[in-house]
């Protein structure tokens, strides 16, 4: 049975994907980890170049248009730079966690889907990348690549960003909390993580008044969800605390995504987390129509967290 934590770490060399690796210090994540690095070039690659690699442009016949023989040119530059993303990714994760298993992969295909397809296939518990990406022409894409990672992928994604609290001593992670089976997974995730002394975990709750008023709920019955929530947020705290974190409990009334933002920021958070889905049969406070809005509105790092179905070879 293998115990170890799965991280796939994309990395295309860039601001974005080297911010992504110094998070990764602040993510908590255990020495008993297996990384696969998977550098995407940008870029259609034939099949002659697939096969022959950095090689392609000599293998083509004589008669090869010059068109075709450049476009293979650059086919081998773009593939023998995404190598290079690799190798370099590759050493930092062995410099960063020297017990760490590091394995790197790279293909010529669009940059989110060859994530996407690489995480079905694996099936990691985490899915680690920098909020901008850009091709292999250099150009930046503003979350393209991490929104269609963050809503494609079957497993828990985490979107990195540089840490705003740099004067702050301590770690400072936010937690949303809903009462559903997701937020319940979030909290989890944190729970099981190595974290730092002294590392501060914000639980937060936001209890939409717009929504009790469209539901015609009177005050007691706002009351009652404030009392079930608080109910919630005690259990939580328990965990947390018996993971070694200090814990402090936050419930407010509002959008939910305005105020997980507006915290994180008071806060000064290193990360957010969030479950994929809230409670939307009863929609009494909402997260789960919020998660991909704060993914891409937070300053702070976000992951959110799905549960990761295992194979048979793991159970």
């Amino acid at each position: 049975m293998n115990k170890n934590l799965k991280l796939l770490l994309a990395y295309d060399g860039s601001t974005s994907a080297e911010t992504a690796l110094d998070d990764l210090l602040r993510a908590g994540l255990p020495a008993e980890t297996d990384a696969i690095v998977i550098s995407v070039a940008d870029i259609f690659v034939p099949p002659t170049a697939a096969a022959k690699g950095s090689d392609a442009a000599a293998a083509m016949p004589g008669h090869a248009s010059s068109a075709v023989q450049q476009r293979l040119e650059q086919v081998s530059h773009a593939l023998e730079e995404a190598r290079g993303w690799a190798a370099n990714a590759s050493t930092r994760l062995h410099t960063q966690f020297p017990s760490w298993t590091v394995g790197t992969e790279v293909c010529g295909h669009s940059p989110a889907w060859a994530i996407v397809e690489k995480a079905d296939e694996w099936k990691p518990d985490l899915i680690v990348l920098g909020s901008h990406n850009r091709s292999a022409l250099g150009q930046l894409f503003l979350g393209s690549v991490s929104q269609t990672v963050l809503t494609e992928a079957h497993g828990s994604v985490r979107i990195a960003r540089s840490r705003r609290g740099q004067d702050l001593p301590s770690g400072q992670i936010l937690i949303g909390v809903d009462g559903s089976p997701n937020a319940a997974l979030a909290v989890d995730a944190v729970a099981r993580r190595i974290w730092p002394p002294d590392t501060n975990a914000h639980l937060v709750a936001v209890l939409d008044q717009a929504v009790s008023t469209a539901l015609d709920w009177t005050e007691d019955g706002f009351e009652d969800e404030r009392i079930w929530i608080e109910n919630i947020l005690a259990t939580a705290t328990a965990k947390l605390q018996a993971s070694g974190l200090r814990v402090s409990t936050i419930v407010k009334n509002g959008a939910p995504k305005e105020v997980l933002i507006e915290e994180a920021e008071r806060l000064k958070s290193d990360c957010i987390f969030l479950g994929a889905r809230g409670l939307r049969r009863l929609e009494r406070i909402l997260l789960g129509g919020v998660s991909t809005a704060v993914a891409a509105r937070a300053q702070c790092s976000v992951e959110i967290v799905r549960h990761r179905e295992t194979t048979a070879q793991e159970n």
